[in-house]
């Protein structure tokens, strides 16, 4: 708590003129009596931490009136905060309303802190995020490969900025090869978001560059919000060439980062990633010269082994045609041995084909023979001279006609009877008829006996 000091002490008697430092320190007393302790509620904005664990602050009125006020939280008090602090937090603080005497300033001096809600400004960013999410503008497969040597990098920043100075300092020191061209528009405040919708269309047209930066340097979620307007989203994500995005700080976050091919976490990050470093490439170089240098070397040692080795071989022709003879010479032996093998082959393979040729056609023919004599014994058989041999007779009539049956005689009619031996001639004297024979019974025709 700031102590209260004397006032009439440092101001002199009967005039009422005060010194710089006792009317500071009036006012802090006065303001140290009448808000000793008090609850404000806010939004955080332009929010560091010290290396000393101090945090610093802003506290932008909830209601969205254009009213900030400074605030500071000691180590004490800032390691007792059980969430992490962001840009756009809507936090409720309690503490003591104190001025900064070495400058004057009027300041929150914070006791303890605690969330009240995320903020307007950050509830637009979750809202327009989560929408321009569901129509896939920050999905990974619409990112594209930036080009790995670029020629031409456009910039769009402002001119004032130091993200230009820093972009171009690190093109300078890392590729001074390649060349930036500027596409000038504001980056904070109203006119912002259209001027940058703007700058991006005109690189898209002219179309002399390779890549795209769409830069600007650290500030708070206000200072920054140009680059959250749904108009400069749309138009990163659909410009015609590779956008790298840095804008900020590296805990700042936008949506044109999401949108972006590449988020860098700064200005001289993007430059960085715009391009390779210089000394890179030509070390790159360097090493696959020396590779192409050592394998031309080797190729050379190898093809002058190899003339070297012809040059051997002419020097003697003679022991060349010499050794190109034996080699002749062993042939003209193996083709004879192999024709005289070959030929004695053959010679054993026809005398063994004769062989089984030989033996096939006497089997064949034994065969032939035995077919022959069962044949000659079916048809002795069958001979009718054989019938005629056992008594029976051959019955014809005049004609020389066989008589089968006797519909076909007559009494009185004149028959000639063949036997085994001789014919006899012979006259019908009567006919009579005999039923015919019966399944199983001989078929034989009736065969009559010479009278």
């Amino acid at each position: 708590m700031v102590e209260a000091r004397p006032a009439a002490a440092d101001a002199p008697a009967g005039r009422g003129v005060w010194s710089v430092a006792a009317l500071v320190a009036a006012i802090a007393d006065s303001l140290a009596a009448r808000f000793a302790a008090c609850t404000v509620v806010g939004e955080i904005s332009g929010f560091t931490r010290a290396a000393s664990g101090h945090c610093y602050f802003s506290l932008k009125d909830a209601d969205g009136q254009a009213v900030l006020m400074r605030c500071a939280m000691f180590r004490r008090a800032a390691v007792l905060v059980d969430f992490t602090l962001a840009e756009g937090q809507r936090v409720e603080v309690r503490g003591r309303v104190a001025v900064y005497e070495p400058r004057g300033e009027l300041q929150f001096i914070v006791e303890a802190m605690r969330r009240a809600g995320a903020g307007t400004l950050y509830e637009q960013f979750l809202q327009l995020k989560a929408r321009l999410g569901a129509e896939g503008l920050f999905d990974a497969e619409r990112k594209r490969a930036l080009p790995r040597f670029a020629r031409r990098v456009g910039v769009v920043t402002s001119l004032a900025g130091a993200a230009l100075h820093d972009v171009a300092s690190a093109m300078a020191r890392r590729a001074p090869q390649v060349e930036l061209i500027v596409y000038p528009s504001p980056v904070q405040g109203a006119d912002a978001p259209a001027a940058l919708v703007g700058a991006i269309a005109v690189a898209a047209l002219r179309a002399e560059v390779d890549l795209l930066i769409v830069c600007r340097g650290g500030g708070s979620l206000e200072d920054l919000w140009a680059f959250n307007d749904e108009r400069v989203v749309r138009a990163v994500a659909a410009c015609t060439l590779p956008v790298i995005c840095g804008v900020g700080h590296e805990t700042d976050v936008t949506l044109a980062d999401f949108a972006a091919d590449l988020r860098a976490p700064t200005p001289t990050a993007a430059a960085e990633l715009a391009a390779p470093a210089r000394s890179d490439c030509l070390a790159t170089l360097q090493a696959q010269a020396a590779a192409l240098r050592h394998r031309m070397q080797r190729a050379l040692d190898t093809q002058r082994q190899r003339v070297d080795r012809a040059s051997l071989r002419l020097a003697r022709p003679a022991d060349l045609l010499r050794r190109e003879g034996q080699g002749l010479a062993m042939l003209s032996h193996r083709l004879d041995a192999a024709l005289r093998q070959a030929s004695a082959g053959a010679a054993e393979r026809e005398r063994q084909a004769g062989q089984r040729l030989r033996r096939a056609a006497a089997v064949l023919q034994a065969q032939h023979h035995q077919r022959l004599e069962a044949i000659a014994a079916r048809l002795a058989l069958l001979d009718p001279r054989q019938v005629l041999a056992r008594g029976y007779a051959w019955l014809s009539d005049a004609q020389g006609a066989a008589v089968m049956s006797v519909a076909r005689l007559a009494t009185g009619q004149a028959l000639t009877a063949t036997l085994a031996d001789g014919r006899v001639s012979a006259e019908v004297l009567a006919v009579e008829s005999m039923p015919l024979p019966q399944a199983g019974e001989s078929k034989l025709p009736t065969i009559a006996r010479p009278t």
